[in-house]
């Protein structure tokens, strides 16, 4: 009986490593996918990565630039005003605010006004170029054009003051000119007639 025991113990084992390849050769993909795949919940992680790289965040704000201006209202007075069934030209009012905040960024509200209007006021005399872009983009006119400070990102404020000053509002009086007299260093721009002082800048015809 030992015998016949052992012979049926010899003949189960062999049995058994012949049918151990055909079960791997039969499923080798479910086995293999268990090694490699990774969970649901990796899963999930690694999409949930990708989408916050993809999408931005709530209170991420657009960047300041013509296409991002409030609605504009503006009379049709100045000449440099492109003016259609669309409004004004958004582009003259963001180049206008980014000489202001170049100029005036640490002046009052009424001094980036002032500002804006001797630009304005610029496209109305025979003395200099018609257009917003012809005024701010002469050679020497705007220190912060020609030191490429008017690039800064621009305030709210700056762009309210654009808007106020191509509408009509002049708090220097038709001036033409602006300076600061703590850093003027021309003698021509001193022989020009002071009309008043707003801020640190001093305002003249």
């Amino acid at each position: 009986m030992n015998g016949i025991d052992g012979l049926k113990k010899k003949i189960g084992m062999g049995a058994f490593l012949l049918l151990l390849p055909a079960s791997l050769l039969l499923h080798p993909v479910s086995a293999f996918q268990k090694v490699i795949k990774p969970g649901k919940k990796e899963v999930q992680a690694v999409n949930s990565d990708l989408e916050t790289e993809e999408r931005p965040g709530l209170n991420d704000e657009p960047e300041a630039g013509p296409n991002h201006l409030p609605e504009l209202k503006l009379n049709d007075r100045h000449r440099n005003v492109s003016v259609s069934r669309s409004g004004v030209d958004r582009r003259n009012v963001y180049l206008l605010a980014q000489v202001i905040e170049g100029e005036a960024a640490d002046e009052p509200y009424k001094g980036k006004v002032a500002v804006g209007a001797v630009i304005v006021n610029r496209t109305e005399s025979g003395d200099f170029p018609n257009t917003i872009p012809g005024v701010v983009y002469e050679t020497d006119a705007f220190e912060s054009v020609s030191n490429g400070q008017y690039t800064r990102p621009l305030s709210e404020e700056s762009l309210q003051a654009a808007v106020a000053a191509l509408d009509g509002q002049d708090p220097t009086g038709g001036c033409l000119y602006f300076w600061n007299p703590a850093t003027a260093t021309s003698p021509w721009v001193w022989s020009r007639p002071i009309v008043t002082q707003i801020g640190r800048h001093v305002f003249a015809h």
